[in-house]
């Protein structure tokens, strides 16, 4: 079973090693790995160039981290599909065997798992643990989903429902998984480990006015999946951000 991880990078050369490092030290083995580059300036893809391990590597301007996860998404090969940012990191060696284990019941479509948020400078130190739990189809409209980097997803599924949408700026991420779990109803199988390390901060956190937009965004998710969001939905990213401070 081949899984591709897609990684998006832009500028990415103060982290971007960390990532490469994280996936060459898997000891699963049938990896494919896929950079999307958006024509970075500053070394990015001379460090991407050290790591012989990528498969693929695609360097183009783009509309953005969402439509380089779209090219990743068509380039890839795999049987399952899991993307990683130039942010993130893999907790440990064993991440992607965990994955191929779950993936090996036939029944699994989906999957997920915790993520921990961890200083920008400094990767050993958390400063708060997401819990994702288990999945129940209420929870999407108390703002709940998924920690995006921990989302491995079947190549066919993504067939299915397509690829992310672009007119969102901060919460295409969210979209997707509505339109995977709720509107499509397809199957998920909760793993629960921390399996990513992700630095603090983000395009939705950036600022108070981001934050709105990005609430804005996630109401107008359920829009384009033509579902009915519950009231509460209307104050998701707040609920969102305080149910992952709750473990730390």
């Amino acid at each position: 079973m081949k899984i591709s991880i897609i990684t998006a990078t832009f500028n990415s050369a103060s982290t971007v090693s960390d990532t490469l490092c994280c996936i060459r030290d898997q000891d699963y083995q049938d990896i494919e790995h896929i950079i999307v580059d958006g024509k970075s300036s500053d070394g990015t893809l001379e460090i991407v160039g050290e790591f012989p391990h990528v498969s693929k590597i695609i360097s183009e301007k783009d509309r953005g981290i969402y439509d380089a996860m779209n090219k990743g998404i068509r380039a890839a090969s795999g049987d399952i599909i899991g993307i990683l940012n130039s942010d993130d990191i893999y907790m440990h060696a064993e991440v992607l065997t965990i994955v191929a284990n779950v993936f090996s019941d036939p029944k699994v479509k989906t999957s997920y798992a915790d993520l921990q948020y961890v200083q920008v400078n400094n990767l050993n130190k958390v400063v708060r643990t997401w819990k994702a739990g288990k999945f129940s189809k209420r929870n999407f409209y108390f703002g709940w989903m998924p920690p995006h980097p921990t989302f491995f997803v079947r190549r066919d599924v993504y067939d299915k429902v397509g690829l992310f949408h672009l007119g969102l700026r901060s919460a295409s991420d969210y979209e997707m998984m509505l339109r995977i779990l709720i509107k499509h109803e397809i199957s998920t199988h909760y793993i629960p480990e921390t399996l990513v390390r992700m630095r603090a901060g983000g395009m939705s956190n950036a600022s108070f006015r981001n934050r709105i937009t990005a609430n804005r965004e996630d109401r107008l998710a359920w829009k384009l999946n033509e579902l009915e969001p519950h009231f509460f939905t209307l104050f998701a990213k707040p609920i969102r951000k305080i149910s992952q401070f709750l473990i730390r």
